[in-house]
């Protein structure tokens, strides 16, 4: 059973993948547990870069609106998928909101997902690339720990690193650890709150959305594929 369930999302991915690069739409499935800060970074991001590149959110979570008003807040356009049970969005969920949201050619699609770092990895929801973010408050191992999940990253953002000197986090070690699961991701170092590193994401962002990195990342063999 979950092999079909896993085929028949593979395959609308594929398809929901075929769309968005038609159109020249950037979609980013963001990852992490609950508590790294992807909705910080992603509020951050919206007032830096809102102005200069188009941008929309897909909001993921179990219940409730409230990270979607909060990204309503910064002026984004921004849809609520609610997954009830689900510890995760899927490739249906994401049509579905992106319908609803209908973003612009050209826009940057920022896809939250649901906070897990299990489920959301085993699931292709058509996206340009994957971002998984961890902070330094949850442990130099978690890579060791949820290997399937930096498998498949494009790129790992460490954040909180404003608070380095207050934790147990090695840097280096952590580093090395995505490095052994993912090869080919790169790693950036980033404060969403007190703004380090944010001029790498923002030039990662830029650049992800030139024809040559569209195609070399939509190119790349997705779980299922």
């Amino acid at each position: 059973m979950e092999i079909d369930v896993l085929a028949r999302n593979d395959t609308l991915a594929a398809r929901l993948r075929d769309q968005l690069r038609a159109t020249g739409t950037v979609a980013l499935n963001l990852m992490s547990s609950p508590g790294s800060g992807k909705t910080t970074l992603l509020e951050r991001t919206l007032r830096d870069l809102g102005g200069a590149l188009p941008c929309a959110v897909l909001e993921g979570d179990q219940e409730t609106l409230l990270d979607a008003e909060r990204i309503a807040a910064t002026g984004a356009r921004v849809v609520q998928v609610n997954t009830g049970a689900g510890c995760h969005l899927d490739a249906d969920m994401t049509a579905r909101g992106l319908r609803e949201l209908d973003p612009s050619p050209g826009s940057v699609v920022f896809v939250e997902n649901v906070g897990n770092l299990v489920c959301p990895a085993l699931f292709d929801l058509g996206e340009t690339a994957r971002v998984v973010v961890i902070s330094v408050t949850e442990g130099t191992d978690k890579p060791l720990k949820y290997p399937h999940m930096f498998c498949t990253a494009d790129l790992v953002l460490i954040n909180k690193i404003d608070l380095l000197p207050y934790v147990d986090f090695d840097v280096e070690a952590c580093s090395g650890y995505v490095r052994r699961a993912a090869p080919g991701a790169e790693i950036l170092q980033l404060s969403a709150t007190r703004g380090d590193g944010l001029d790498g994401w923002y030039a990662w962002l830029r650049a992800l959305r030139s024809p040559e990195s569209v195609a070399r990342l939509t190119g790349c063999l997705r779980p299922g594929s």
